[in-house]
């Protein structure tokens, strides 16, 4: 596209607790699959960058890493965190990204704005994940008990905040519109909102590791899972393109995933 944004997703990666990366389908060629971290490990989440030729991955201390095309500004590392970074979401230009704790205090750095926080805010359940709004002037944070909190033009759409679930949600991604979102449970277990729709999920599966993370493909018709032994789900118009799963059970877990797009 002109604009440089990638409009068709023909790839993932997933990052490891260590921050290594595997790529599959057109991922495959930008995967760094070394260790960046120890072997205890600590990345917790990545993000692509808008040409899909590049990824930063964010640890618990807020250390953040730029590969391929994606560019560094700043990180939190070395600074004392009231609680642990648990994602991150960049911006439409690629280049910023906010870093959200479990708290739900929020980092910005490059082009990225702050559109506030639930830092000073008594939360029932700790924050796990954000995204970013299509404009990049808003962004939402969920909670795992699904409780979502809209900063900026992220409008809320709902929420399981209210409900008794299964298990805790783990991730999120939003419509390419702005107008909705996904929420995912640890046992695959999906929830949608707005204008976003039904796939298919896990939830009456038995899976043989949880699920901690989630992807939409760029059409709004479709997703990823990823468990933490990397094994793969895909639903609506998201192709599967392999997976981790089926790995030595002494293997760093997978923590995150991202749609690699072109």
């Amino acid at each position: 596209a002109a604009s440089g944004r990638a409009t068709v997703a023909d790839g993932y990666w997933f990052v490891a607790s260590t921050g290594s990366v595997a790529g599959f389908g057109g991922a495959a060629r930008s995967a760094m699959w070394a260790a960046v971290y120890g072997p205890a490990g600590q990345a917790v989440g990545m993000a692509p960058t808008p040409s899909g030729n590049g990824y930063w991955i964010v640890a618990a201390d807020g250390d953040v890493r730029a590969f391929g095309d994606a560019q560094l500004h700043g990180s939190m590392y070395g600074y004392a965190l009231a609680k642990p970074i648990v994602g991150m979401a960049a911006t439409p230009s690629g280049k910023g990204y906010w870093l959200v704790a479990s708290d739900g205090g929020i980092f910005s750095f490059g082009d990225a704005r702050f559109y506030g926080s639930t830092g000073a805010m008594r939360l029932n359940q700790p924050i796990v994940g954000m995204a970013s709004s299509p404009s990049g002037k808003g962004y939402w944070f969920v909670a795992s008990d699904g409780g979502i909190f809209a900063f900026g033009d992220a409008r809320f759409y709902g929420s399981t905040g209210a409900m008794r679930l299964n298990q805790p949600i783990v991730g999120m991604a939003a419509s390419r519109t702005g107008h909705g979102y996904w929420l995912v449970a640890s046992d695959g277990g999906i929830f949608s909102f707005g204008d976003t729709r039904f796939y298919g999920s896990t939830g009456a599966m038995r899976l043989n590791q949880p699920i901690v993370g989630m992807a939409a493909t760029p059409t709004n018709h479709g997703y990823w899972f990823v468990a933490s032994d990397g094994g793969i789900f895909s639903f609506g118009d998201a192709r599967f393109f392999g997976s981790l799963g089926g790995r030595a059970a002494s293997a760093p877990p997978v923590v995150g995933m991202a749609a690699h797009s072109r």
